[in-house]
Parts: C-alpha cells; structure tokens; sequence
C-alpha cells in the first residue's frame, strides 16, 4: 500500500461519509463530558451515550477518545468568529481581552476550553490540535493590525500572532495556572500593556528588515 492509499490516522481528518450532523452531536457530546469530567474522565462510552453515535461507529472513525477530542478542537476551529472591529487598534485590543476573560472568567464556559488545555498535557495529539487551533485563531487576528496600518496608528511590519498572544498571555496565566480571578480590569490591563510594546516596536514580524 502507498503513502498516497494508507488509510489516515484516526481523528486527524474528517471521515468520508460522515454527516455534519453526526459530528456535531460527538463534538458536543465530547465538550459535555470535557466539562463534566475532565479528560481523564471521558470515555468513548460516555460520548456513544451522549451523542447517540454506537461505540462501534466513533472507534471505527475517531480511533478513541485522543481522536475524539482532536476532532472537536479541529471542528471548532471551523466557526466563524472573526476579530473584533471597534474603530481603534486600543478598542479591538480591548474586545479581544474581554473576550478571553468572558470564557475563562465563567466557571460554567471554561469548563470545556480549560479540559482542552488540561487534555493537552496528557495527549501529544490533543496537544498538537490544540497548537493548530491557537495558531488558526491568532492567524484570524491580522485584521486588527491592518486595520490599525491602514487608519496610520502603527507602521507595517508586526505580527499579529504575537499581538494576540501578548494579549491573551497574562489572562491565560491567571485562569490556568495560579487560577485567580478574572475580572475586566485585568483584560484592560492586559490590553494596555500590548499595545504600549506594539507601539515601542517589541512585536515587530521577524520578516521585517530593522
């Protein structure tokens, strides 16, 4: 058999045949029991219960709960959110914090994406769907310093992966590692101090000639 006609490892493409419908319930199943349980805690059963896919179906497509739980990463890097658009690279800078602090500052919304990162320390391929979800989401960030060049706040040249990822950082460390609270100051915080290095040219893409 070829590279070309092996058959792909079990999660990490979409399935032929496989319905959206049929997905969505495993994906929503997977996230349910991510919140209730934990990762250590999901099992292909839970998911064959929840989701009302046989057990049978969802080893033969998904290989097991690593391929399940990728498979929703991957999934819900298919939505269609879209970086905020206030008017002011402070103002989108600002959204873009109170976004993570609107999931991660919730119990009942963290549940799930907190699982993920969790999931992620144990599973090497959890790890690398979560790696290519962030990297997805960062990616849709570029809009904000576009649009910041094109309104002349900022010269060309940043990177707006690291942007997002400066913003987000300081809320990840609270919510995920010292688990501290999360409040909108901290998402002012966090933003503010984003852009004053953006602004002193700390994020400049390394593409970018000196």
């Amino acid at each position: 058999m070829t590279a070309e006609s092996a058959p792909p490892a079990p999660g990490t493409v979409r399935p032929g045949g496989r319905t959206a419908r049929t997905r969505s319930a495993v994906r929503d199943a997977v996230l349910t029991g991510l919140g209730e349980h934990g990762y250590p805690g999901l099992t292909v059963e839970y998911v064959a219960e929840h989701s009302g896919v046989h057990k049978t179906t969802l080893y033969r497509r998904w290989g097991g709960v690593e391929g399940l739980v990728a498979d929703a990463l991957d999934l819900a890097g298919e939505d269609s959110w879209a970086p905020p658009d206030t008017g002011s690279l402070a103002g989108d800078l600002r959204a873009l914090a109170h976004e993570v602090v609107e999931t991660f500052g919730a119990p009942a919304r963290a549940a799930a994406p907190t699982a993920f990162v969790a999931a992620a320390f144990q599973s090497e391929r959890a790890a690398g769907a979560l790696r290519a979800f962030y990297a997805e989401r960062f990616a849709r960030c570029a809009p904000i310093l576009r649009r910041a060049v094109e309104r002349g706040e900022l010269p060309p040249g940043s990177d707006a992966g690291a942007v997002a990822r400066a913003v987000s950082a300081p809320l990840f460390f609270r919510a995920l590692v010292t688990r501290e609270p999360l409040e909108a100051a901290h998402a002012d915080q966090a933003a503010a101090a984003a852009l004053a290095a953006l602004r002193a040219g700390v994020y400049r893409s390394a593409d970018e000639p000196e």
